[in-house]
């Protein structure tokens, strides 16, 4: 628990970082928002469907944009709404649905934002001080290319996973178990198991990469191999403390999912009770980012209270330098002048 108390009080006391990743996660989706809001105004138009559109849901105008829409505005469909939004990425993701093309650009350029400021962040959370905009900016420009090529490892196992793995667990082993099965409920049974085991794999994946980047920042490691090797060697040695963090922030995570489902705004409504939903769904999103960084914050406290780094960093903190200052010093007695012909 202490370690998990200390990501928190880490977190909490960067705030700075927490409005910098919802400030990146925003400015992200902004462009797909923009080029959406231009499909949707473009197709209404000024017409009846418009005003109609503009006070609740029309929904025969929703099967007309829908069927002739291309690129971004395939995305507007029912699953955008309130809670449906995050059953829906589950799902995409468990399911191995490939996103369209806008997205899957928006989200690489998210991702490579991420890879960046990630060894910022891990810093400034190892350090448990603040460091400024210089320090914090230095430290992701010395991590980044680094992580670049810890991504590339990663992207490789993910791909492993999800081309492999996902089609052994769902193509061959699911069927094979439920070929003559006749109870669903039973089918849906086999089908949860395998989504669960799925997830574990993805989550034990993450845990590895994240323990990698942390070894990496506070230890200032350049071998990534290094790195990924410590990382795993770790863990094995201190599975309770990694598994036990792990879970507190999945359970932190559940909540925040089930409050979302609770509180999530339906279709429909203008006005206050408009801005109120879009009010909701930022903080869901905040939440989801808080969670986030506590977990690398809880992780880095685990490794730094495991092995006595604590509040340690092996890279040298990176400061702004002072701008040159340029002193004349003239002789009080002697016209500058006089003096400067003197000594030529």
């Amino acid at each position: 628990m202490r370690p998990w108390f200390d990501g928190w009080r880490r977190v909490v006391s960067a705030p700075a970082l927490i409005a910098g990743v919802f400030l990146v996660t925003l400015l992200a989706a902004l462009p797909l928002a923009l080029t959406l809001r231009g499909a949707l105004r473009d197709h209404l138009g000024s017409s009846l469907a418009a005003n109609e559109a503009a006070d609740g849901v029309n929904y025969d105008w929703w099967q007309e944009f829908t069927s002739q829409a291309s690129g971004i505005g395939t995305t507007f469909t029912p699953s955008v709404i309130g809670f449906a939004t995050t059953l829906d990425s589950v799902s995409g993701l468990l399911d191995r649905r490939t996103p369209i093309t806008p997205v899957a650009s928006a989200l690489g350029v998210y991702l490579a934002v991420w890879l960046f400021i990630s060894g910022g962040i891990i810093d400034r959370y190892a350090r448990g001080r603040r460091v400024g905009s210089h320090g914090f900016f230095a430290a992701s420009g010395t991590f980044f290319f680094r992580f670049l090529r810890l991504g590339i490892v990663a992207a490789a196992v993910y791909w492993f996973l999800f081309a492999y793995v996902h089609e052994w667990l769902f193509a061959r082993w699911y069927v094979n178990m439920t070929r003559d099965v006749a109870v669903e409920q039973t089918v849906f049974s086999w089908r949860l198991l395998m989504y669960a085991i799925f997830a574990a794999l993805l989550a034990l994946t993450a845990v590895v990469f994240d323990y990698a980047k942390i070894r990496a920042v506070v230890e200032d490691r350049r071998s990534m191999t290094g790195a990924l090797i410590a990382a795993v060697r770790f863990i094995v040695r201190h599975p309770g403390r990694v598994a036990g963090v792990y879970a507190l922030n999945a359970a932190v995570f559940v909540a925040v999912v089930a409050i979302w489902a609770a509180v999530a705004p339906g279709a429909g409504g203008s006005g206050a009770s408009m801005w109120a939903g879009f009010a909701a769904s930022q903080c869901y999103i905040l939440a989801r980012l808080v969670v986030k960084l506590q977990g690398l914050a809880s992780g880095t406290a685990v490794f730094q209270r495991s092995l006595a780094h604590w509040g340690y960093s092996a890279v040298p903190l990176a400061t702004r330098p002072e701008p040159p200052v340029i002193r004349l010093k003239a002789d009080s007695t002697r016209d500058p002048v006089e003096s400067l012909f003197s000594r030529t």
